[in-house]
C-alpha cells in the first residue's frame, strides 16, 4: 500500500512538472508580468511622474524603464517549483504553502531589485551597470537557492529533490530482486 501511495506522489508531481514544462517558461512570463510590472509602476509613480505604456514604465514621460521578460524572471520561478515537485513526502497543503511563499519572496524581492535599479537608473548613478550586472549574474542565482534552503529549513524537508525519488527507486529495484 506504501509503494503504491509513493509511486502514485511521484508520478502526479512529475506529471505536473511536465505540463507545466508543455508551455515551457512562458506560463511564468503570462502569469508573473503583471506582477511585477504593476507594482514596480505603483512604486516608481510614488516617486515620480511615471506612466506605463505596455511593459515600459515611462518616467515624467521621457524616461523609458523597460521590463523585459530576463526582468521577470521566470526561470527562477520555473526553478522553485521544479525543486519543489521533485522534493518527495512533502504534503499536499505544506507543499502548496511552500510554493505560495517562494513565488511571494522571489516576487517582491525581484520587484524591489526593478524598482531599486529603475532608481538608480533615473538618477544616472555610475554604478548602475555595475549593479545590474552583479545583479543578474550572481544575486539572482543566488537569492533562489537562498530562498529554497530557507524554506528547507523553516519547513524542515529532509528529502533531496530528485535524489531522494531515485533512491527510492533504486530500494524497490533491489527489493525485487
Amino acid at each position: 500500500m506504501k509503494t503504491k501511495n509513493n509511486l502514485k506522489s511521484i508520478f502526479i508531481r512529475y506529471l505536473i512538472l511536465i505540463l507545466v514544462a508543455i508551455p515551457g517558461i512562458y506560463f511564468f512570463y503570462f502569469l508573473f508580468k503583471p506582477l511585477t510590472i504593476y507594482p514596480v509602476y505603483f512604486l516608481l509613480n510614488l516617486f515620480y511622474n511615471a506612466s506605463l505604456v505596455g511593459s515600459t514604465v515611462l518616467i515624467s514621460n521621457a524616461f523609458p524603464i523597460e521590463i523585459i521578460n530576463a526582468c521577470i524572471a521566470g526561470s527562477a520561478y520555473s526553478l522553485l517549483l521544479i525543486l519543489n515537485l521533485s522534493t518527495p513526502k512533502i504534503k499536499t497543503l505544506k507543499r502548496f504553502k511552500m510554493i505560495l511563499l517562494s513565488f511571494l519572496i522571489l516576487l517582491i524581492a525581484n520587484i524591489l531589485r526593478i524598482f531599486l535599479l529603475s532608481v538608480m537608473s533615473v538618477s544616472n548613478s555610475p554604478l548602475f551597470n555595475l549593479i545590474h550586472k552583479f545583479f543578474w549574474y550572481f544575486v539572482s542565482t543566488l537569492f533562489v537557492v537562498g530562498i529554497w534552503f530557507w524554506e528547507v529549513k523553516y519547513f524542515k524537508i529532509k528529502q533531496i529533490p530528485f535524489y531522494s525519488d531515485l533512491k527510492y527507486f533504486i530500494k524497490q529495484i533491489k527489493k525485487k530482486n
